[in-house]
């Protein structure tokens, strides 16, 4: 059974092409998003699904649903603020979607098996795969056995400015006890610092393990997940700004012992475009990766076509 990619993408904007996470930064015009897929394709993942929103559907498939030549299974699930469970209500005014744990939640129409979770616009690097594919084969007939991928801090920091990132502290068998996000990091005197909500800089590791969205599930996660919503729809859904996260419905596995996570250790370094002025270093990353033999100048150029896609509303 080979594991499924959930690409978080309903955050982009309505107008296709201009948007961050659409940008070409490799070769052959390649997106962030093409290398998480050549890199999950090439570990051992069978389908990709992609959650996006009604707004940029059909621009949307016109531009992925044969892009990748058969090299892995394309399918599709909408996203919108009316995807709630029966009976629960929310304030009228709210005009955008629940956040990135409500995203995923979009995936159970659609997946069966062991699966990983990612942002579209995030460059996690092949080792990340790899290793995250690694444990989703070995969890295939378990279940409450999650993961998360715990990058180097310093192998995340923006060269730009400064970052919000989750921190995470873990037990000495290597199992998740939480994520606590930390503002304002940056490097001060070589050394990654953070400002706490008084404004004093507080040191980090270079090492802290930190969280950038990298996650590996198990079906009945949708579940859990159906479950915590209606009980923050109760709490939350006259606040037009609330936001369920996947962090919150980790927390309350963890510390009602339902489920447990384990941290997935990699050397890969992230990037991404935080700032304008980040596009230049990533286009200059890949390139290198290009030049090193990581990648090939063209990704799918060389695919046999017939990728088979499907379409959820």
């Amino acid at each position: 059974m080979k594991p499924t990619l959930l690409v978080l993408a309903a955050g982009m904007g309505s107008r296709y092409g201009g948007l961050k996470q659409m940008d070409a930064v490799g070769p052959a015009g390649e997106t962030i998003m093409d290398y998480s897929i050549f890199d999950a394709a090439r570990a051992g993942f069978g389908k990709v699904v992609f959650v996006i929103r009604k707004d940029f559907e059909q621009a949307f498939h016109d531009a992925f649903s044969n892009r990748f030549g058969g090299a892995i299974e394309v399918d599709f699930v909408l996203q919108a603020i009316d995807k709630t469970p029966q009976g629960c209500s929310y304030n009228p005014e709210r005009t955008k979607p629940w956040g990135t744990n409500h995203a995923v939640m979009m995936g159970a129409s659609a997946i069966r098996e062991p699966f990983a979770v990612i942002n579209a616009d995030d460059f996690y690097g092949k080792e990340s795969f790899e290793v995250l594919a690694k444990f989703l084969g070995e969890v295939a007939d378990k279940k409450d056995l999650y993961a998360m991928v715990g990058y180097h801090l310093s192998n995340t920091l923006s060269e730009s400015g400064a970052v919000s990132r989750g921190i995470c502290e873990k037990s000495d068998d290597g199992f998740l006890l939480s994520v606590v996000e930390r503002t304002h990091i940056e490097r001060l005197g070589g050394k990654p610092a953070y400002k706490d909500e008084k404004g004093a800089l507080n040191m980090l590791s270079d090492n802290a393990p930190t969280s950038m969205n990298m996650w590996g599930f198990t079906p009945e996660y949708f579940e859990y997940s159906e479950s915590y919503f209606k009980e923050f729809l109760k709490e939350n859904g006259q606040n037009i700004k609330s936001e369920f996260f996947i962090p919150y419905v980790i927390d309350r596995l963890i510390r009602s012992k339902k489920a447990k996570v384990k941290v997935l250790d990699t050397p890969a370094k992230w990037f991404g475009v935080t700032y304008a002025e980040d596009k230049p270093t990533v286009i200059m990353k890949i390139n290198e990766l290009v030049h090193k033999g990581v990648y090939p100048e063209n990704l799918w150029k060389s695919r046999p076509a017939g990728a088979p896609c499907k379409s959820h509303s």
